[in-house]
């Protein structure tokens, strides 16, 4: 199992710089960044690599809605980005329809430019299986550690070598819990994810990490996928040293 952290583009390629040494010196497997309207998930790994040695590098996740397979291959190499530690996770984005397909065609030039693992963000079990088999695996999120011991396992079913990877919201401080929850209330409200919790008869709650849950629940998550990644939740997302004492924290419950 491995264990990373995850923060959103939003928090800009400066607030990685200083905090992704600190993910580094931890131990963690990698640091992956929400692509988000507006802002750059590339732009922002393109500054931790500058200042890391062995992290792994990934975005969560790129939507092909907004850039095809060919333009994030191209604004890959133009960063420099060390294909070695990458991993581009991709999702359809806003799409309704055809959604299946374009992530599909988006993976083939990515395939031939870049030499990275490549994931799929998907909540069907179709896509899931797209990104098992045509892919190199999986990015899951808001889900217990039950349901995703089941995706992780069908993912491996799909193709034995198939990474599944597990985004879970997190919060160690108490201030940060009415952001985290402000968070899980708005995903609760979008369509495509409301619809997925009542499929899987789950309750938004379930889905996330609390300061006063982490020491039971973490474990039971890093048995589930092949990779968690700890979704930053603090306070004031600019706040460096919230996010070091998360990170402590979060090293100090994975040793543990």
């Amino acid at each position: 199992m491995a264990c990373s952290i995850g923060i959103a583009a939003a928090a800009g390629p400066a607030f990685a710089r200083e905090i992704a040494p600190a993910v580094e010196q931890a131990g963690f497997a990698a640091l992956w960044v929400n692509d988000t309207p507006g802002h750059d998930a590339l732009e922002v790994l393109a500054a931790v690599a500058e200042v890391t040695e062995t992290l792994g590098l990934a975005t969560g996740v790129l939507p092909v809605d907004r850039r095809s397979g060919e333009e994030i291959a191209e604004q890959v190499r133009e960063r420099e980005l060390p294909s070695d530690r990458l991993t581009l996770g991709i999702g359809s984005g806003g799409r309704r329809r055809g959604a299946l397909d374009a992530v599909r065609e988006a993976i083939i030039p990515l395939r031939e430019a870049i030499d990275a693992r490549i994931v799929v963000g998907a909540l069907g079990p179709r896509m899931r299986r797209l990104g098992a088999t045509a892919g190199d695996g999986v990015l899951l999120s808001w889900l217990d550690p039950e349901i995703a011991a089941i995706q992780t396992a069908e993912a491996h079913d799909a193709d034995a070598g198939a990474h599944a990877a597990l985004y879970v919201r997190a919060a160690f401080d108490p201030d940060a819990v009415p952001r985290l929850e402000a968070e899980r209330d708005a995903y609760a409200g979008y369509p495509a994810y409301a619809a997925n919790f009542a499929r899987l008869g789950l309750s938004p709650a379930d889905t996330v990490i609390t300061p006063q849950a982490a020491a039971a629940r973490l474990p039971a998550y890093l048995d589930a996928a092949d990779e968690v990644v700890l979704r930053m939740i603090i306070a004031d997302p600019a706040d460096t040293p919230a996010a070091r004492r998360f990170i402590d924290r979060a090293a100090e419950l994975v040793a543990s």
